[in-house]
């Protein structure tokens, strides 16, 4: 590996340590991810999964199941950055967890154009629409203690 792909490696995982630590912000009891996009080595965006604002902090059901309206961590990140005078454009999207089809779709409309992340998600479909359209994905395993 030579010098620039070390430090990119290392940049990559600083980010995905910052994403773990903010995943941390989520009420959801079953799985907390987080989120951050990052243009130009700044972060423009973060966010992590939960409930739409207004609505209770409580992302599960009686059954212990995740509420139909819960959002993904990608996803409330995207739609920050939609909400700023910023865009997507040719950033990259750290994420602790590979993102699903749905929240691939707003990555690829959003202009992201790299994706790394941490943890499988429980289908490989997301990751396949992006590596369809290009978009490079990249898995670090992270320690989280």
């Amino acid at each position: 590996m030579g010098y620039q792909e070390e430090k990119q490696r290392q940049l990559d995982l600083r980010y995905l340590r910052m994403a773990a630590i903010w995943a941390e912000n989520s009420y959801c009891v079953r799985r907390k991810v987080g989120a951050l996009i990052v243009k130009d080595r700044m972060i423009i965006s973060d966010g992590y999964n939960g409930t739409p604002a207004g609505f209770e902090n409580v992302c599960e059901d009686e059954q212990g199941l995740t509420k139909s309206y819960v959002l993904h961590a990608e996803a409330n990140a995207i739609t920050k950055v939609a909400k700023s005078a910023n865009n997507c454009d040719g950033s990259t999207l750290y994420i602790t967890a590979a993102p699903c089809i749905e929240c691939s779709k707003l990555i690829i409309q959003a202009g992201i154009k790299r994706v790394v992340y941490a943890d499988d998600y429980r289908s490989e479909e997301g990751l396949d629409l992006l590596r369809r359209v290009g978009i490079e994905c990249v898995q670090y395993r992270i320690d989280r203690t």
